[in-house]
């Protein structure tokens, strides 16, 4: 009986086939984790999914993440999301004066 190859997990299409961050991002500070994130070329469609791709970070390290790593990824996280508050609040106050 022919053996099956073992299927791949979604998780790992994810962290190898889709656009990601470059190599050791994740060990600088939150304020270059937010700025490279925010970027086009890693987040293409936009802070939501950079948003998201740290998040997954947080939540694929889970308990073997240091609390120190984990604080400056969750504080690169709220600047995104800071960040994509702006930029919503800036196209509404357009929206509205045109």
């Amino acid at each position: 009986m022919a053996r099956r190859k073992p299927e791949r997990r979604w998780s790992h299409e994810v962290t190898t086939v889709s656009t990601h961050p470059p190599e050791g991002l994740y060990t600088r500070d939150a304020g270059t984790i937010a700025r490279v994130m925010a970027s086009k070329k890693v987040s293409p469609k936009g802070l939501g999914s950079a948003i998201r791709m740290v998040q997954f970070f947080i939540n694929r390290a889970g308990r073997t993440l240091p609390a120190s790593r984990r604080r400056t990824l969750e504080k690169a996280r709220r600047l995104l999301q800071e960040r994509a508050r702006r930029e919503r609040e800036a196209r509404a106050r357009k929206a509205r004066a045109a």
